[in-house]
């Protein structure tokens, strides 16, 4: 039986997603599209997929999407993926409801660096509370935070190296300008989103092996020279 507490923290979470996925969904339609700004991640594929296959991008959105989630349900648990479905429907709905009736058009396309920098400082603080709030927003964001845990990789250099590459390979059939201007906009995003999803949060302690030898003293653990 859930106790008042755990219906608080369950509403606190439902809120920040919806925060999180409506800013994402706002600057996604508002910035990114009404400025022609590219896509990476999934969304970048699928549209790769469908020049160069023509398999229409809902269906490889799908394929790509299931088999991370699966493996998601084993690796990061139930509650990651209910709070990642939960993100993306929202996320959806959003999007769809701007994209039928919201009258309030952006113009940036005379300041594509504006428009870059905008794309990246919201979608990075929204994809961020999402992320720190226990879930994501598609397949694309999941395998960045598995690859993070995995290698130890900061969450937002995994979200930026996985959409440059993609904005890269779709090279092929997006223009330059709006394909640098994008790698500019989730690379902003990158350094935002490691922020708002770590900010605050202890880093968990580096376990020290039996006979390790000690570091000197003029370096802390965990530090790069």
């Amino acid at each position: 039986m859930r106790t008042k507490k755990d219906i608080i923290s369950m509403m606190h979470t439902m809120l920040a997603l919806l925060f999180g996925t409506f800013l994402l969904a706002f600057t996604y339609y508002h910035i990114n599209f009404q400025n022609h700004l590219s896509e990476g991640g999934f969304v970048g594929l699928a549209l790769l997929g469908k020049y160069i296959l023509d398999i229409p991008p809902a269906l490889s959105m799908i394929l790509m999407d299931i088999p991370v989630l699966i493996i998601a349900l084993f690796v990061k648990g139930r509650r990651f993926i209910i709070n990642t479905m939960a993100a993306a429907g929202m996320f959806s709905f959003f999007y769809a409801m701007m994209e039928q009736y919201s009258p309030l058009v952006i113009d940036l396309n005379h300041n594509l660096f504006a428009a870059a920098v905008l794309s990246g400082l919201l979608t990075g603080f929204g994809a961020g509370i999402v992320l720190r709030y226990g879930g994501a927003t598609g397949g694309d964001d999941a395998i960045s935070v598995l690859i993070s845990e995995w290698s130890g990789m900061k969450v937002g250099t995994v979200f930026f190296l996985m959409d440059a590459v993609v904005l890269l390979l779709s090279l092929f059939y997006l223009p330059l300008v709006e394909t640098l201007y994008t790698i500019l906009a989730v690379s902003i995003a990158g350094q935002t989103i490691t922020i708002t999803a770590t900010y605050g949060i202890p880093k968990k302690p580096v376990p020290v092996l039996r006979n390790q030898v000690p570091r000197s003293a003029g370096h802390s653990v965990g530090s790069r020279t």
